[in-house]
């Protein structure tokens, strides 16, 4: 059984008056910690699951989600390229929802804390080198933004596919509320 909440995203600190940076990184870490837990426990045929007339999935979620850190923070904010996890995926923009049918829960939450600790690490380099403030490296706007931009943007990310989950997830079993147990 895969875990409900992982180790690795336990509960953190989170000031009543954080700075900008706290601010910002324990909003986002509530968001991954949240979705962890809508998405976590469930078998593959739980993490198959639709809800009317939607394709989502949580396995498909948890597999964008994953692609979207690695695109946001280790390719645009630090210019790396792609891990070679990300290789079959080519030019089909819907990979990342259609092949997670074929991924265990395990592998699919592997692949994604994977993703959030290399995301962890991205952003802990791009706040030494610049703070909030450091451009990314790869951008396609004509603007180039900032790391407080991206993260403010992954917090809206995580908090839309949440919702999502959570509708799926109440579906499958019942599990309801808005933060995972402590």
């Amino acid at each position: 059984m895969v875990r409900i909440v992982s180790e690795e995203l336990s509960p953190r600190p989170f000031a009543a008056a954080p700075n900008e940076v706290e601010a910002l990184l324990g909003a986002l870490h509530r968001n991954r910690r949240t979705f962890a837990w809508k998405t976590g426990g469930l078998d593959a045929d739980a993490m198959r699951h639709t809800v009317g007339a939607s394709t989502l999935t949580l396995g498909g979620l948890v597999k964008h989600l994953a692609l979207v850190e690695d695109h946001y923070f280790t390719h645009q904010l630090l210019g790396r390229d792609y891990p070679s996890v990300w290789s079959p995926m080519g030019e089909d923009e819907n990979w990342q929802w259609s092949s997670a049918a074929d991924d265990s829960p395990e592998e699919l939450r592997d692949l994604w804390l994977s993703a959030v600790a290399r995301s962890e690490a991205c952003v802990s380099d791009a706040l030494a080198l610049g703070g909030l403030d450091q451009p990314l490296a790869i951008s396609d706007w004509t603007e180039r933004p900032n790391l407080r931009r991206v993260l403010v943007d992954l917090i809206e990310e995580y908090a839309r596919h949440t919702g999502h989950a959570d509708l799926i997830r109440e579906s499958i079993d019942g599990l309801v509320g808005e933060d995972a147990p402590q």
